[in-house]
């Protein structure tokens, strides 16, 4: 590479990078949202190829910043992030263009980059037999560098829990632009990695000497819902009982601010082959963190729910759940007379509650079914087991779809994700879920529409208002929500988040959750790691809570096209081939 000069960056990048590399304002502007309230423009995009270029990419920043230029890297997948977790006003690495290959797909394992659409992971692997349990909502729009970014959770995390416990290891670059093979290692194999005189090396040094010497002030401080996606995940690294020490656990999670992920070696679990789902129609809140609790004791391996809202706008906007179910207008039209009917009759329930038994026989399923049907009669409410598949699908496509339908539909408002995310014990929502009803009674509430859904078994819930982003004082209003709605959260020692992450969102509501001594031990984590700030500054730790709400996206934006890029299976092996892709490949 030929010798920086620091003065014209766009220059300097297009010698260090192979990558595409665009300044261009719709590229730009393209780029400028997520799925969150904000809005922030980079000013340059950078298309990487491969991990080389990364590499290159980084280390060229790092140095410019010795030089005090002010230039920071934020990498990003899909862009569905509801938090803004990779907004940025400098440069914006979008790894979908062209580092969206899979390697060795194997009946154990496979091993992606982070432009990989989960959608196109799947089938793969499903080609081998087995799924990555912990895929989220949006798993048709969402890439794996993000479900790793923000350690992803959804629908099947309440049996099979989240990302995290499915990466075996994570191919890295630090952000001066070494790399580094990130995965457990034993006490002899840390020792080993820790004389190493390499950025590796050091990383690991330091980060057992911090993890080691406040060990139990960390476990301490470690969540016990059984979602939690906030903060860096410190407990997670070292076991004394084991010896074990892995630093991918705290990069799965930590939203790019610490590494840079190249690929990723993933792992899964063989999909049940048989499943029936009991569907309950509760017309109020007020019973239903005791219906709850109850439908748990049969151990369901999902237990989802979305509110009247989002059943109503799914009824509305009937063709287009139609779409993505693949089917025949006429044929789902008499699917879905059921559901017509209640509309058309002001029956719709306050809370529809899906719980999917599974198992490797049909027997088996039967058997789990009829015992929780039998129970959840008791609540004496509308109740119905599904007995085709398409039965269950339908109800699927209004969970996992409510999101999308709500933000391309609704004119002259939009979605204001804030409290999306809460999680608490599901023992709790019995006195948890009244205080929060009762928030949302006050006057400074009362012109917010809103829609619930989430993953009850969990007591994960996506509350998302929607709003007219120009009334005035609809900002404050959401301020004051959070405030609230996080205070009683951290009062029943919950979560602010479960699997959405920080962001530049919620970086800033951290010290709420967490102790002054552990939001240290987070800072020192973030210097270790990334002593320049090279990465993705601002989430995490350091957070400008003025920047995040000077930067609300003030445009109504309703359309959303999913991406339809395809994924390239690579059947060499990884170094060679990626030593020498074309300039052209993707």
């Amino acid at each position: 590479m030929n010798q920086p000069n620091y003065k014209d960056i766009l220059s300097d990048l297009q010698l260090a990078v192979v990558g595409d590399i665009t300044t261009l304002e719709e590229d730009r502007d393209k780029l400028a949202r997520d799925t969150s309230l904000f809005y922030v423009k980079p000013e340059i995009v950078v298309y990487p190829r491969t991990r080389n270029d990364i590499s290159n990419l980084l280390s060229y920043v790092s140095e410019a910043r010795k030089h005090d230029i002010d230039v920071t890297v934020s990498f990003r997948s899909a862009g569905t992030c509801m938090t803004g977790g990779s907004l940025t006003q400098s440069i914006i690495a979008d790894t979908t263009r062209h580092m969206n290959r899979m390697y060795d797909v194997t009946e154990l394992s496979a091993t992606a980059e982070p432009g990989v659409y989960y959608r196109n992971f799947e089938k793969k692997t499903l080609e081998k037999g087995w799924i990555m349990p912990s895929y989220p909502a949006s798993r048709e729009i969402a890439a794996i560098g993000g479900i790793i970014s923000n350690n992803s959770g959804g629908e099947k995390t309440l049996v099979y829990g989240k990302t995290e416990n499915y990466v075996q290891s994570l191919d890295v670059v630090y952000a001066n632009g070494e790399r580094d093979l990130l995965r457990a290692f034993t006490k002899e194999e840390l020792d080993q990695k820790m004389n190493e005189q390499t950025e590796g090396g050091r990383i690991h040094r330091e980060m057992y000497a911090l993890i080691s010497e406040n060990y139990d002030r960390i476990m301490n401080a470690k969540p016990t819902v059984s979602k939690n996606s906030s903060g860096y995940y410190l407990w997670n690294v070292y076991n004394k009982e084991t010896g074990i020490f892995d630093l991918s656990k705290l990069v799965v999670g930590s939203q790019g601010t610490l590494a840079a992920v190249a690929s990723a070696t993933l792992t899964g679990v063989k999909p049940k082959a048989h499943s029936r789902m009991i569907v309950m129609f509760v017309p109020s809140a007020v019973h239903l963190g005791e219906i709850v609790v109850k439908m748990l004791e049969h151990k369901p391996e999902s237990l989802e729910s979305y509110d009247d809202h989002t059943f109503k706008i799914a009824i509305k906007f009937f063709k287009d759940i139609a779409k993505r179910m693949n089917g025949n207008m006429l044929t789902l039209g008499l699917q879905f007379l059921p559901e017509f009917w209640m509309v058309l009759t002001g029956g719709v329930p306050k809370i529809i509650l899906m719980a999917e038994f599974a198992g490797d026989s049909k027997e088996d399923v039967d058997k789990q079914v009829k015992a929780a049907y039998d129970d959840m009669k008791s609540f004496k409410l509308p109740i119905k087991k599904t007995s085709m598949e398409w039965e269950s699908k339908k109800y699927w496509t209004f969970r996992r779809e409510s999101f999308n339908l709500l933000r391309q539909k609704l004119q002259g408002y939009r979605t204001a994700p804030t409290i999306d995310d809460i999680t608490v014990h599901p023992t709790d929502l019995p006195e948890f879920l009244p205080k929060l009803d009762y928030i949302f009674t006050k006057d400074i509430y009362k012109d917010l529409t809103y829609t619930v859904a989430g993953h009850m078994g969990d007591a994960n819930f996506h509350i998302i208002p929607l709003v007219d982003i120009h009334k005035e004082g609809i900002v404050d209003v959401l301020h004051r929500l959070m405030d609230e709605v996080y205070t009683l959260v951290f009062e029943y020692k919950g979560s602010m988040s479960g699997e959405h992450n920080d962001g530049l969102l919620r970086s800033s509501y951290l010290p709420k959750m967490f102790s002054g001594d552990i939001i240290t031990l987070f800072e020192k984590t973030k210097n270790i790691f990334d002593p320049l700030h090279v990465l993705n500054p601002g989430k995490k730790v350091f957070a400008d809570k003025d920047f995040a709400w000077s930067h609300v996206d003030m445009e109504v934006k309703v359309e959303y096209k999913k991406p339809e890029p395809r994924v390239v299976i690579v059947e060499k092996s990884k170094e060679a081939v990626l030593e020498v892709l074309p300039s052209g490949a993707a």
